[in-house]
């Protein structure tokens, strides 16, 4: 066995507060990426007015993605809370004083959705309520990661199938099979690029050639 290291006071608790939408994957890997640094817990923590078996079926589907994330990190624990009578900042507060928090993550998503419910601002709240921990207010990004940088802006497309292949629309049509972002290359007339979906629970990276996507091979 190898030696643990002793734990101090200073050891950090990491806590990720994940909204529905394609971004709470995001931040739980920011999240996991802090833990293994710090080597320390990480709570992942949604909140809703509803119990998990009254959920529709797209909510039942991110919080089961959630859930295998955290089992496939050793570090992590997925924390629900339905408590429809607290705001949610009070909700974040109780936990992170639950667990011991020291580091909170939060996407700005997370946090525009999560205004309309508490009718104010949650940073402020937290701040308030627990000025002890930091706050990681994540951008959610639409551009791709490029070492090149020679990718436009993300745009919402879909993919129309067409023949073997599949065309890159942007209006949505009852043919359409994928729904995803299209990140084009600079400087070309057609649709040249990457498209970015989600398939069988699984982002996807695939290449956009002429506004065709001819393989639904995911990119290296």
């Amino acid at each position: 066995m190898g030696m643990k290291k002793p734990k101090t006071q200073m050891d950090e608790i990491i806590l990720v507060c994940v909204y529905y939408g394609p971004n709470g994957e995001r931040l739980i890997q920011r999240g996991c990426n802090l833990a293994v640094m710090l080597d320390c817990p990480l709570y992942i923590l949604t909140i809703d007015s509803k119990p998990l078996d009254e959920m529709d079926a797209e909510k039942s589907e991110y919080i089961a993605r959630w859930k295998q994330l955290a089992e496939q990190h050793h570090l992590a624990t997925f924390i629900f809370r339905n408590n429809e009578n607290l705001p949610v900042s009070k909700v974040i507060a109780e936990v992170a004083r639950e667990k011991g928090v020291t580091q909170i993550v939060l996407g700005q998503t997370a946090k525009s959705r999560w205004e309309q419910i508490t009718k104010g601002s949650i940073i402020n709240a937290l701040l308030k309520e627990i000025p002890f921990v930091d706050l990681h207010i994540i951008s959610v990004s639409r551009h791709l990661k490029n070492e090149e940088g020679h990718f436009d802006k993300g745009v919402r497309a879909y993919l129309l199938p067409e023949g073997e292949y599949y065309r890159v629309v942007f209006n949505h049509s009852k043919n359409v099979e994928y729904e995803g972002i299209f990140f084009k290359e600079y400087g070309t007339d057609f649709n040249n690029g990457v498209f970015k979906f989600m398939k069988d629970k699984q982002t996807l990276r695939v290449r956009v050639t002429d506004d065709l996507v001819k393989d639904l091979t995911c990119l290296k």
